[in-house]
């Protein structure tokens, strides 16, 4: 049985994910010369017009998504968007650890959606799928668990852990942490992004995390 499912009523909403796994990485602080990597990118962006973003043709097409699903992307922001749009304010992206901080930059710099779940903490296969309205979500840094809403695409592990609703939120259940070790590496698809950018992008956090998290990476990258 394959690691990771998407189901047919995803499909048809155009989503698609890019993954990869990472073994062995080491959980730190960022510094040194990926600290000087965040720095590129936040000097990379700092200066252009956030409302400029409605314009580019990958921002538009997770909007589109957005609209789709009934979320309003003015309000909740595509997470790459966000990512820009907070360098825009302040010029600075946030810094979690090495691994979470090498997510951002790469979601910061293609606007693809990134995410990185410890292996650890939740059991394959897992499935992408749509929301049936009784799953709980336990976001990051969120004190209760909430109802996920209805026809959402979900992340869901075998033991029904809700991993991710996609392509903006991550659960502090399965998030990265301290301990961590392996990791799997999600790039969020969806109608109107290319292929090809979500899989230089999920590509480019591995080979980032080998670099600069002591990762052991067997350089495939699968599309789904």
């Amino acid at each position: 049985m394959p690691k990771i499912v998407v189901s047919e009523d995803a499909r048809k909403l155009g989503v698609f994910i890019s993954y990869t796994e990472v073994m062995n990485i080491v959980v730190r602080p960022t510094e040194g010369e990926l600290e000087e990597e965040m720095k590129r990118i936040e000097e990379k962006y700092k200066h252009i017009n956030p409302e400029s973003l409605k314009e580019d043709p990958v921002v538009r097409a997770y909007r589109d998504f957005y609209w789709k699903i009934n979320i309003d992307p003015t309000k909740t922001r595509p997470s790459g968007e966000a990512l820009r749009r907070r360098i825009s304010r302040n010029g600075k992206l946030p810094r979690i650890n090495n691994v979470v901080d090498i997510g951002n930059l790469v979601s910061a710099d293609t606007l693809v959606p990134i995410g990185i779940y410890d292996e650890s903490r939740f059991k394959y296969p897992i499935t992408l799928r749509l929301s049936n309205g009784t799953e709980n979500f336990y976001g990051i840094g969120k004190k209760e668990p909430e109802k996920v809403a209805p026809n959402i695409p979900i992340l869901v592990d075998s033991e029904g852990i809700v991993m991710h609703i996609y392509p903006h939120r991550d659960s502090q259940l399965t998030n990265v942490i301290e301990t961590t070790k392996d990791v799997l590496i999600v790039g969020a698809g969806v109608l109107g992004v290319n292929n090809d950018l979500v899989k230089e992008a999920t590509k480019r956090v591995a080979e980032l995390l080998v670099k600069y998290a002591n990762g052991k990476w067997n350089e495939e990258v699968s599309i789904l």
